[in-house]
């Protein structure tokens, strides 16, 4: 339990960071210019992150430590979408869609949910 509260420490806060950092509404014109060697870039920081979080916490125990293991999942996954195609994701998004905030709004519940258990939840382990 030690190794996923010490992850998710790094993971929860991050996602808020990432999250709040790239609304819309805070930086209006990061998203005028997504060139594609910056997707790609993201990407394979993404992807690099998430095999980190996979190698380091595969854990698929039915507790709230399974939300870690997903994220680590979906983020080597996207990194991998985002790194072998930086040209349609660029053309393709529009972060002011509804899908996009939806989407955003949930992983900004999932930083929540994994800070609020890496630091605030009291462990059942001595």
């Amino acid at each position: 339990m030690s190794n996923s509260k010490q992850i998710a420490g790094l993971v929860g806060p991050a996602l808020i960071a990432m999250i709040l950092t790239e609304n819309p509404y805070v930086n209006p014109n990061l998203y005028d210019a997504q060139i594609p060697p910056v997707v790609y870039l993201s990407g394979t920081l993404m992807f690099v992150a998430g095999l980190a979080i996979v190698r380091a916490h595969n854990h698929w125990r039915p507790d709230w430590t399974v939300v870690l293991t997903i994220v680590g999942w979906l983020s080597l996954v996207l990194g991998l979408v985002r790194m072998t195609l930086p040209h349609a994701y660029s053309e393709n998004i529009d972060p002011v869609g509804p899908s996009v905030i939806i989407v955003e709004g949930i992983i900004l519940l999932i930083g929540l949910f994994l800070t609020y258990n890496a630091y605030f939840r009291k462990s059942k382990l001595p």
